[in-house]
């Protein structure tokens, strides 16, 4: 199951006049500049999963219903088996994996993240981003590197095992490292 970006943008629009909310208020609730709103919500240009989350929480809605336009219906408990979470492409290159989009009623919502290693990526500055919220980041395997802070002011590098958990207000990003890619769990809160 994937989503396309104008069907996104639609249920998007639909719920936002809906609840007879302007753009407006839709672009203060999610912090984002009006204009940019209202390329997104047009479809003109890709939103972050941390936008969509911001939209979701703004229309008392589950962000998988606005990504698939079905509402999770489990309650008690939800299986998801290796490789079958809902996937996800946001940022180029990365494939997410929600794995728990069946769950109604989350209370976080956790991505199995694959990184890809990107040669180029390396000698640069690591994109950064920052969204409302909490993170935490367990490295399955592969190498991550970690920068958080204005212009990436710290960076770790994190291997198997490893875990970050932080206010992703703060600017963060980060790339695989090592000559391969990384695998890690996602959390965002």
């Amino acid at each position: 199951m994937t989503y396309d970006i104008k069907e996104v943008s639609l249920r998007l629009k639909s719920a936002r006049e809906f609840l007879e909310m302007s753009e407006k208020q839709m672009a203060e609730k999610t912090k984002t500049p009006i204009d940019e709103y209202i390329r997104l919500e047009n479809g003109e240009q890709d939103f972050s999963l941390s936008f969509l989350n911001e939209c979701a929480t703004a229309l008392k809605v589950d962000l998988i219903e606005l990504l698939t336009g079905s509402e999770p219906k489990l309650q008690k408990f939800a299986v998801i088996k290796n490789g079958q979470g809902l996937p996800i492409e946001r940022r180029s290159g990365f494939s997410y994996q929600h794995i728990a989009y069946l769950f109604k009623n989350k209370k976080i919502e956790p991505l199995v993240v694959t990184a890809p290693y990107i040669e180029d990526e390396q000698s640069r500055a690591v994109h950064l981003s920052a969204h409302d919220g909490q993170e935490m980041d367990y490295i399955i395997s592969g190498k991550l590197k970690f920068s958080i802070g204005k212009d990436g002011a710290h960076t770790e590098i994190l291997e198997p095992g490893d875990c970050v958990y932080y206010d992703s207000g703060n600017p963060h990003g980060m790339i695989a490292t090592g000559g391969e890619d990384c695998v890690f769990l996602a959390i965002l809160i």
